[in-house]
């Protein structure tokens, strides 16, 4: 006990070493400022928790919606009070402030938005909106002239919560406008801290992370056609939402996708790859560059082969033209991601960039379309990267007839008995034992769940390839020529355009049992008001249960041998399309022998009756 005192040499010890910890905290010295560290890494996300910032969004009577307050800044070095918005994120006024939010009192909004420079996934933002009567205000600011004060909370966040963001979201942003005086910030870096803290160690599995999401509420509403729009979304067709509020809007659409194993978990991180609108002049620049969209948006050998098959010699020189003259000129493009990321990746940007696959001189370009994290797979080493890189090349440069193509790459397995996520070698998601979820929402299809009037120019932009994408203002109702489907939330009706798509989207007679069997079970189980939706059969899970049974099969069926007659149980029309989609090239890509244990056939397969006849009818 005496030793401290008696040894004088370990009194200065420790306060040199917390001046040594302070000095490496400190933005004087540190590369990145605790406000922005980088994000590539876990251990980074683990410091700092999820949540980016904190953000009130206003509406003021000259300049419109207008961020009037982050914690921290959203540009590192700017006050709190700061208006300035990064480049990236430009829209995220009019995303947290909805249009026609002036018709309710209150609302929630789900949003995504593009990553900034240098990060890697999709931001997740929660928003509550609300308006109070001017004259209430206890410190009533000089830029208030209007009878009513609208103001939206928003969260941005890189775990997709968006239930547990909005339930806390929604307490806190009651309490902000209780104090009746919008200069009192403190609540809302509380916020921060608080929601870094307890969400610091959350894992995307479990119930929280569909937190007031009610596939029950969706079968009751939409009842047999709720499989039709789980096809419509497997076909990565340009799909549009439509009802206002924008809380049953943005509800809706995010339950659709909890329906798909590990969407919202895992299956969302590059489903906002966009870039806002610039000048003209930079897209001009990029037209005169960037080749079709069908020559570059699928990563299977088997796709490109038949991509290069089928265009011929005087397709493959003009392609290979188009590569050399953007090797030549100094693409903005191509300079800017090289600035942002550090690397020749498509993650930065809403971009994708011209292949030149075609180019013999680098080997590197034929994995330049994957996402660069699983080229630092600790399980795989300098030389063996280089062996799949070659091997890749020389599969890319044979040309190769059919689509049925042997898998490129086998999908490292776990071999507990537990779930065990792994990244996808072709994907970039986090995928499960079955390749879940499948990489829809990757390479240009965005997953929007609220879209500004501002972002429309998107639903026509070269770049995407497609959208599931909600909406609550009539003009993108009206331009139906932007989308494949409109689904009218309020009548439940889904608005198909195209004959030939609707006759895809068929249900079969098995999938009318499988849809049949749905409702019966929702309907027959809501009787009782005290414990509706927490059984097990006709409740939530039950029911997400039933769809990732229906995509298992599915996937099982079409890794057999001879397998038309189980396939017209799902619509052959419907897998032949599917086999064409992106997502189903990136899975078929692996191998996941998993799926052997799963049986093959459609949950409802069986003789044609007399009921069928009656279901088909009703």
């Amino acid at each position: 006990r005496g030793a401290p005192l008696a040894g004088s040499r370990l009194v200065p010890r420790r306060p040199l070493r917390r001046g040594r910890r302070g000095a490496q905290r400190s933005p004087g010295r540190c590369k990145h400022p605790p406000e922005r560290p980088p994000r590539g890494s876990m251990e980074t996300q683990g410091k700092r928790g999820p949540v980016l910032h904190i953000v009130v969004v206003g509406f003021h009577h000259k300049k419109g919606c207008q961020v009037e307050f982050s914690y921290p800044p959203l540009i590192p070095g700017e006050g709190h009070d700061s208006h300035s918005l990064p480049e990236e994120w430009k829209y995220l006024p009019f995303l947290a402030l909805p249009d026609g939010a002036h018709n309710y009192q209150e609302d929630t909004v789900f949003f995504h938005l593009p990553p900034r420079c240098g990060d890697q996934t999709t931001i997740y933002g929660v928003s509550c909106y609300r308006q109070i009567e001017a004259k209430a205000l206890k410190v009533r600011q000089a830029d208030v002239t209007r009878e009513t004060v609208q103001k939206s909370v928003c969260v941005l966040s890189q775990l997709p919560l968006y239930g547990l963001l909005q339930a806390k979201l929604q307490l806190i942003t009651h309490a902000y406008f209780e104090e009746k005086d919008f200069s009192q910030i403190s609540i809302l870096k509380e916020l921060y801290e608080h929601m870094n803290s307890s969400l610091g160690g959350t894992t995307l599995e479990g119930s929280q992370v569909y937190l007031g999401l009610s596939p029950r509420d969706l079968v009751l509403q939409f009842r047999h056609k709720i499989l039709i729009l789980f096809k419509l979304i497997l076909l990565e067709k340009k799909v549009l939402f439509y009802i206002s509020p924008v809380n049953r809007l943005v509800g809706a659409l995010m339950t659709v996708l909890s329906l798909f194993p590990g969407m919202i978990e895992h299956g969302l991180t590059d489903s906002s790859q966009y870039r806002p609108r610039k000048s003209v002049s930079e897209d001009t620049g990029l037209q005169e560059v960037i080749p079709p969209l069908d020559d570059y948006v699928s990563v299977s050998a088997a796709d490109i082969s038949n991509t290069n098959s089928g265009m011929g010699e005087e397709g493959r020189k003009l392609l290979g033209n188009h590569v050399r003259e953007a090797q030549k000129t100094d693409v903005p493009l191509s300079h800017s991601e090289k600035n942002c990321n550090g690397s020749q990746s498509s993650n930065g940007t809403g971009h994708l960039k011209p292949p030149s696959r075609t180019s013999p001189e680098s080997s590197e370009s034929d994995w330049e379309t994957l996402d660069p994290s699983i080229l630092e797979d600790p399980n795989l080493k300098e030389g063996e990267h280089e062996n799949m890189t070659s091997e890749q090349t020389e599969i890319l440069s044979k040309e190769c007839t059919t689509s049925e193509s042997p898998p490129i790459t086998v999908q490292p397995q776990a071999k507990t008995g537990h779930v065990v996520l792994v990244p996808g070698l072709i994907s970039g998601l986090e995928e499960d034992q079955y390749g879940m979820p499948l990489a829809i929402f990757t390479k240009g299809y965005l997953c929007l769940p609220y879209m500004a009037l501002q972002q429309h120019h998107l639903l026509s932009d070269v770049t995407v390839r497609g959208f599931v994408a909600g909406a609550t203002n009539i003009l993108f109702r009206q331009q139906k020529h932007l989308s494949d489907a409109i689904v009218e939330i309020e009548e439940a009706l889904v608005q198909i355009h195209d004959p030939e798509l609707r006759k895809i989207l068929n249900l079969t007679t098995a999938d009318l049992r499988f849809a049949d069997y749905l409702v019966k079970h929702v309907t027959e189980n809501r009787d009782d008001v005290f414990l509706d939706g927490t059984g097990w059969e006709g409740g939530d899970e039950w029911i997400r249960a039933q769809f990732g049974a229906y995509l298992h099969a599915l996937l099982a069926a079409v890794l057999q041998p001879d397998n038309e007659k189980i396939l017209s149980d799902f619509g052959t029309a419907f897998v032949a399309t599917w086999k064409n989609t992106h997502n189903y090239r990136v899975w078929n890509s692996n191998k996941h022998p998993a799926l052997a244990e799963v049986n093959s056939s459609h949950p409802f397969q069986g003789q044609y009756s007399v009921s069928d006849v009656k279901l088909r009818l009703s």
